[in-house]
C-alpha cells in the first residue's frame, strides 16, 4: 500500500520525505490556504521535493468548462501532478474529457459504492472515499472501503482506491485491512501510527541492561 501525506506544509513534507515511506502528497484548497504562500509556488516546491512521488492538487473553479481549463493548467505545474476533481455528476463530462486528454485524475469527495463505480467506468487514476466524514454521520467508512475493493477487483477496473479523511490510527488500520491501494494520512496520524509505547519501553530496557556491562565501545 502506498502512503501519501495529507498536507501542504513544506517542513512536514521534508521531514517525512527523507524517511523513504512516502509515495506522494495530497493537497486541497484548505491545506494550501493554511500555508499563506503563493499556492502555485507552494505546489511547485512540493512537487520538487516529491519528484519520485505523486502530488494531488485540487481544482477551485466550479463551472464545468472552467474546471476543465483549470485542470489542464494545474497538470502543467509539474510532471508528477495528479489533478483532484470532486465526484459530482456535473463534472462527469469534464472528467471524461480530461481522461481523454491524458490528464491523471484523483476524484475526491467519494461517499458511495455507486459513485466509485461511475468513476471506475470513466477510467480515473484514483478515487478518494472519505472514511472519517462517513463515520461522522454514523455511516460505515471502513465498510465502504471493503465494498469498493470487491467492486474494483470483481470487475477488473484499473482505478486505484485512495482512502482519505483518515482521522486516526484505526482509520488507517481499516484502510490497510480493506486493501486500499493508497492511504493519505495527516501528519499527526502518521506520527501516532509510527509510534508504540512498548517499543519505547523496550528500547529503554535494552539500554539500561547494556549499560550494566560498562562497555564504552561495541563492537
Amino acid at each position: 500500500m502506498k502512503i501519501f501525506l495529507d498536507t501542504a506544509n513544506i517542513d512536514a513534507i521534508k521531514t517525512w520525505a527523507v524517511t523513504g515511506i512516502l509515495d506522494g502528497i495530497t493537497t486541497n484548497p484548505t491545506h494550501l490556504s493554511k500555508e499563506g504562500a503563493d499556492p502555485v509556488e507552494q505546489v511547485k516546491e512540493i512537487c520538487a521535493i516529491m519528484k519520485d512521488g505523486q502530488v494531488s492538487v485540487e481544482v477551485t473553479q466550479k463551472e464545468p468548462e472552467k474546471v476543465y481549463v483549470q485542470a489542464k493548467e494545474i497538470a502543467k505545474l509539474a510532471d508528477n501532478v495528479v489533478v483532484k476533481v470532486p465526484c459530482h455528476k456535473d463534472y462527469y463530462v469534464t472528467i471524461r474529457k480530461l481522461i481523454a486528454d491524458g490528464i491523471p485524475l484523483n476524484v475526491t469527495l467519494v461517499f458511495s459504492l455507486t459513485q466509485s463505480l461511475m468513476m471506475c467506468k470513466l477510467g480515473v487514476r484514483y478515487i478518494s472515499p472519505f472514511v472519517g466524514r462517513l463515520n461522522d454521520i454514523g455511516d460505515d467508512g471502513a465498510g465502504l472501503l471493503h465494498d469498493i475493493r470487491r467492486m474494483i477487483d470483481g470487475y477488473g477496473y484499473e482505478t486505484q482506491m485512495l482512502a482519505a479523511s483518515i482521522r486516526g490510527v484505526q482509520d488507517l488500520n481499516d484502510a490497510i485491512m480493506a486493501g486500499a491501494d493508497v492511504a493519505t494520512v495527516p501528519v499527526t496520524v502518521l506520527e501516532k501510527a509510527t509510534e508504540h509505547v512498548l517499543t519505547d519501553k523496550g528500547i529503554k530496557k535494552f539500554d539500561e541492561d547494556w549499560q550494566k556491562l560498562g562497555i564504552k565501545q561495541f563492537p
